[in-house]
């Protein structure tokens, strides 16, 4: 059988390697604590499963959906933007239903490039922004998030005749793998920078509402011009703990939306009607749940930078996102052995940085997806078996 030469391009070795020791482990009667994955541990709102529940048991709701998603979560999606970032979306023509938003990211490649296009991907960053390049026969053009830089990519970095090729640019903040956040400051040279060469941005915009100390990251699109160069997808996954549920959404400019649709649907048939009416109640109804699950992943980052930092493994303190990106300690040369030593000897599961791109090399990222007491037996048994050099 003849596979096509694209996938050998697809990275998983990483993550693959990953499970198969956190597998020699648990056989070795090591319980595992697993702050890999960033899946959200708590459940969605009550109203918000209610919702589902009561949906599920309407036997009209079988049927085949709308691959743009209904009306009343597109119009629910456009009031939440109006809200939260005072951004007016067009509900017909500036947003779509995704199922998650990683869906979207991974087929705008196919609307937008041609083969040997380029896309402008950040490293590290999310597998699917450079998989969706893969699929779609676009090259991908590393843009290196480098700390000395606040890990904001340097466009001064790109060569005039990559810029000049180049058909998208991916973005994220707050940034998953490496918790860093932008500004407006920022979003305003991107919009600059894309207009000038003719750049489609798509901003994954998944973390929101997941900041702290009153923190309130901004919306790409509130630039002035935002809108003409560019899309931003968001999800319901990490906000209101409904990752399994596979719902998202993206937003902005109209054509690229137009574009998307009509990928989506040729390849699929929308959303299952009953998660979509989930969505607006998550959206719409009491927001109790985010400033809960703020307030835990906050105590939670603490208790790991703190317990860290007394065995001298110092952790920069995020202000969103539900991750810690750490320097590996001094004395190790690798993220894969330094994670591999770290769960062999204690169970705990991290992700060597090297598994969102060359630039992740010399960093993990820690998933804050366990409760207070997990985090905080992880952090002793890292300390029972480790000491590093400050």
């Amino acid at each position: 059988m003849r596979i096509a030469k694209r996938m050998g391009k697809l990275k998983s070795a990483v993550f693959a390697e990953l499970q198969r020791i956190k597998e020699e482990v648990a056989a070795q009667g090591i319980s595992i604590i697993d702050l890999g994955i960033g899946s959200p541990d708590r459940p969605p709102a009550p109203h918000v499963y209610h919702t589902l529940r009561e949906a599920i048991d309407n036997l009209g709701n079988y049927g085949y959906p709308s691959s743009k998603g209904s009306r009343e979560l597109r119009e629910t999606i456009a009031w939440w933007y109006d809200q939260r970032f005072n951004v007016r979306l067009d509900p017909e023509k500036e947003v779509l239903v995704l199922m998650g938003s990683q869906d979207g990211l991974g087929h705008v490649p196919l609307a937008m490039l041609d083969p040997g296009d380029i896309a402008l991907i950040p490293d590290p960053g999310y597998p699917v922004y450079a998989a969706g390049v893969i699929l779609a026969s676009g090259e991908v053009y590393p843009m290196a998030l480098k700390e000395e830089n606040r890990f904001l990519p340097d466009f001064d970095l790109i060569p005039e005749k990559v810029a000049r090729k180049a058909k998208i640019m991916i973005l994220n903040y707050p940034n998953n793998p490496v918790a860093a956040v932008a500004d407006r400051e920022f979003f305003t040279r991107v919009v600059k920078f894309a207009a000038k060469y003719d750049i489609l941005v798509c901003h994954d915009l998944a973390y929101s509402e997941l900041a702290y100390e009153g923190y309130r990251p901004p919306s790409f699109l509130e630039i002035p011009g935002a809108k003409e160069v560019g899309v931003e997808f968001h999800s319901v996954s990490k906000t209101y703990n409904m990752a399994g549920c596979r719902l998202g959404f993206v937003v902005g400019n109209s054509e690229v939306i137009e574009a998307l649709t009509r990928i989506k649907s040729n390849i699929d048939y929308g959303v299952f009607f009953p998660v979509q009416l989930a969505g607006v109640a998550a959206l719409r109804g009491p927001q109790d749940i985010v400033a809960q699950n703020v307030a835990g992943y906050a105590a939670r980052r603490d208790i790991l930078i703190r317990g860290m930092a007394d065995i001298g493994w110092v952790m920069d303190r995020p202000k969103a996102t539900m991750f810690v990106w750490a320097r590996i300690p001094k004395g190790f040369t690798s993220s894969e052995e330094f994670a591999e030593k770290i769960l062999r000897q204690t169970g705990v599961v991290i992700v060597p940085g090297v598994a969102f791109g060359r630039e992740g090399e010399g960093y993990v990222r820690i998933a804050l997806v366990q409760d207070e007491k997990l985090i905080l037996e992880a952090v002793q048994r890292i300390r029972s078996k480790f000491n590093f050099t400050p």
